[in-house]
């Protein structure tokens, strides 16, 4: 018998049940792009649909590891959510981040008309990329 298959058969009920509880926690609070929307029963197709984007566009966000926060913070309002920002240090209280990651159309109002062929990205950007673990 392997020592991992001891341990658990000499633990209580209670206590699997315990440690099986805290994995799910533990699983909630890190999440895929892709998880996250397999989890609000939203398919790619839809989410897509109301970003004005195929679900092809839809797969290649779900894969990437480097998003600009504008994309990020579109396919979250998607799915019917709001991202907000929190920033954490050692000394400090946590701080809420606010104008961050819109998009240049909503930067710029109603004026700005975009033929979505192509983007342009400033190298120094406060909004350039948010590494999302996907």
């Amino acid at each position: 018998m392997k020592n991992l298959e001891r341990i658990r058969k000499e633990m209580s009920p209670e206590r699997r049940a315990k440690i099986m509880a805290r994995a799910a926690t533990i699983m909630t609070e890190e999440m895929t792009l892709r998880d996250l929307r397999t989890a609000l029963s939203q398919t790619q197709t839809t989410i897509g649909n109301t970003l004005g984007i195929g679900q092809e566009g839809v797969s290649r966000i779900e894969r990437r590891s480097d998003l600009l926060l504008s994309t990020l913070r579109g396919y979250i309002e998607a799915m019917g959510g709001n991202l907000s920002f929190i920033v954490e240090f050692p000394d400090r209280e946590p701080v809420s981040l606010s104008g961050i990651g819109f998009s240049l159309e909503k930067a710029a109002g109603p004026q700005r008309q975009s033929s979505g062929k192509h983007r342009t990205r400033a190298a120094n950007s406060p909004q350039h990329v948010a590494t999302a673990k996907a």
